[in-house]
């Protein structure tokens, strides 16, 4: 009989479920707890804390529920975690992970902090350097003006430096940047000793790992046939016990809401996915088109046969920049002719803004309930006696955006009918952020895995 390795995700972005890894990790009967909190735009969140606190930028969430998963590590001492929650910073979160650690009574836990993923420092030398940097989307060339705007740029690394982290005992791995699908990778590659070159293998781990990424979406979030759910306030979150043959079956704890079926899982399979041929990740180019799905049982789906291909030499950076400054108001407006009074609103807070001498360089006036989140998708059936409108804007100068937040209060006296309060306070100007996609040749990439014992780290952290 195949070996298998159970690996469970507990958070799909940083702002999900807090109480999902302590139900997760107390009644999973997990091998590995992986936690994915990345995404770009954390990225630019995390830039931005990063700016104001030299330590900052990792996520700050996970020190403080690895305190809470304290006893619970202590009660399954096989248990290890996967997570990228270093963000910009993996060394700071492991100093103060080691700390918090060493007073739990934990202090020889082995923590692997992987680094090598923050490429900015590098940009300059490669501009010089020639090395292309443009936009992987649209050709457009890294200019200097944007390069000189640049805050951090960070390259989607794969499961290698986990594994190594793994294999050397560590029972702690924070990463940075690193391929989702490749956390939950790596345990697999480590457990079964796999080679870098059984893509097949390889392949098969990294469609669990895809499935996974995203919490509870392949447990029933986000599933059309959501109506048909039990319990999805307490859904449950997804488990993946990986076989050593490269299969998975798709589970979750017994007992927990949502829902584990072919449906869901095949509708998670193609999620964010381009071309199913060639799903790229650092470590293996994957075929979709040949996984099968087949049901296992009540809430268990059995997933097979995935193919995998030799990776590109090419891995994806995710570079982000000072934009200038954004924000964004909002108003509700009921009555009749709702949509036509907000968009009258909208269009006269940018008109007052103009007039005080801030030609705004970007604005959207939408209205929700009117068809704006998803424009053009279904035609209108009905005039709208209620809709909440919300402005939005961008400019280079902080004092244009100032204005423009200062001209949504006056609305609700000196506008349309209608205006019925506010849907939220004055907004205030918040960083805005661009975001730079391009690719380097993996060779100019050096990722770096350091391992010592919490109290170690916990030292490094009081120091």
């Amino acid at each position: 009989m195949s070996r298998s390795i159970r690996v469970g995700n507990a958070a799909g972005f940083w702002g999900d479920n807090l109480d999902a890894p302590l139900e997760l990790a107390r009644s999973g009967n997990l091998d590995v707890l992986t936690l994915e909190y990345l995404a770009e735009l954390t990225l630019a969140i995390l830039a931005h804390l990063r700016s104001k606190d030299a330590n900052a930028g990792y996520v700050g969430d996970f020190p403080e529920l690895l305190e809470k998963l304290g006893p619970l590590l202590k009660e399954q001492p096989d248990l290890r975690i996967v997570t990228n929650a270093g963000g910009l910073n993996p060394s700071s979160c492991g100093r103060r992970c080691g700390a918090i650690l060493s007073r739990l009574g934990l202090k020889e836990t082995l923590i692997a902090v992987v680094s090598g993923d923050d490429v900015l420092d590098k940009f300059a030398d490669w501009r010089r350097e020639e090395i292309d940097l443009s936009h992987f989307e649209t050709g457009e060339p890294l200019s200097e003006s944007i390069a000189d705007r640049l805050v951090s740029a960070n390259v989607y690394l794969g499961a290698g430096p986990i594994v190594e982290g793994l294999r050397n005992g560590a029972r702690i791995v924070i990463t940075g940047r690193v391929a989702d699908a490749s956390l939950t990778l790596a345990p697999a590659w480590q457990a079964f000793d796999w080679k870098e070159t059984d893509y097949d293998l390889l392949a098969g781990a990294s469609v669990a790992g895809h499935l996974i990424e995203c919490g509870a979406q392949a447990t029933g979030g986000l599933w059309h046939g959501w109506e048909t759910i039990e319990d999805l306030a307490g859904v449950g979150y997804p488990i993946a016990e990986i076989s050593e043959d490269g299969s998975t079956v798709l589970t979750k704890p017994n007992g927990s809401g949502g829902l584990v079926c072919v449906g869901n899982v095949a509708e998670q399979l193609i999620y964010e996915i381009d071309d199913p041929r060639a799903y790229r990740t650092p470590d293996v180019d994957v075929d979709l088109t040949s996984v099968s799905l087949s049901s296992a049982g009540t809430n268990r789906v059995h997933v097979s046969a995935a193919k995998g291909n030799p990776p590109g030499r090419k891995l994806k950076v995710s570079a982000v920049y000072r934009d200038g400054w954004s924000a964004s108001g909002m108003l509700a407006v009921v009555g009749r002719n709702a949509e036509a009074k907000a968009r009258a609103a909208g269009r006269i807070v940018i008109e007052r803004v103009k007039r005080a001498g801030f030609d705004i360089q970007e604005s959207l006036v939408e209205c929700l309930g009117a068809g704006d989140v998803v424009p053009g998708v279904l035609p209108k059936s009905r005039e709208c006696f209620e809709v909440v409108l919300r402005v939005t804007v961008r400019d280079s100068r902080r004092e244009a955006v100032e204005r423009f937040c200062r001209e949504i209060a006056p609305l609700v006296t000196s506008g349309p009918t209608g205006i019925a309060g506010y849907a939220s306070g004055r907004p205030s100007p918040k960083p805005a952020f661009g975001y730079w996609p391009t690719l380097v040749d993996r060779q100019l990439v050096e990722p770096k895995v350091r391992i010592g014992p919490a109290e170690s780290w916990g030292r490094e952290n009081i120091q």
